[in-house]
């Protein structure tokens, strides 16, 4: 009977040492159930866009607030992350701070004459992406794009410059707003 005790404590010790050495115990994945983008410039149109979806996936539809850009515009753009699913709300973005080399933050415009470049860096002088600057071109509608990759391989050829292809790694959000440009 002590020898069966004896093993059953030394298994036990086994899987918690186990568990305590499991990166995903430490660091679970967070869930992100509101990203906000909010424009500055010396402009008339400043929009704040904003995606929500406080139960997650499923259940209830996500909602969507695109913007209005001037256009042959320049902006500063602050990019949060939330989760609200609880009254305790959760500010994401500051993890993903904390953790800058294991996150990246990728823009996408589509329909629209727009670019965009990085302007924060991680640790290391790779791109992050919280924060960026966007210049707007000619009237037109289209979207942007906002992708949060976690782990991504900032080395890869292009995603210094903001190019997904390559950058691999694991989507934590991606989310699609419409704009306008006038």
């Amino acid at each position: 009977m002590k020898n069966f005790i004896y093993l059953s404590l030394i298994a036990c010790a086994l899987t918690f040492t186990s568990c305590d050495d499991d990166p995903e115990a430490e660091n679970p994945e967070e869930l992100i159930t509101t990203v906000i983008a909010t424009f500055s410039g010396d402009n008339t149109n400043n929009p704040t866009m904003r995606f929500e979806d406080k139960d997650g996936d499923g259940g209830m539809e996500a909602t969507i607030v695109g913007g209005t850009l001037s256009a042959n515009s320049s902006y500063s753009v602050e990019l949060r992350f939330l989760d609200e699913s609880t009254d305790d709300v959760e500010e994401i973005t500051e993890e993903i701070a904390e953790e800058d080399d294991e996150h990246q933050v990728f823009l996408a415009f589509s329909g629209v004459n727009t670019t965009w470049s990085y302007s924060d860096q991680d640790g290391s002088g790779n791109p992050l992406g919280l924060s960026t600057t966007v210049t707007t071109g000619d009237t037109g509608t289209g979207t942007l794009t906002i992708t949060l990759i976690h782990e991504p391989e900032k080395s890869a050829s292009g995603v210094s410059d903001g190019d997904i292809t390559n950058a691999g790694g694991e989507t934590d959000v991606e989310v699609t707003f419409p704009i306008v440009i006038e």
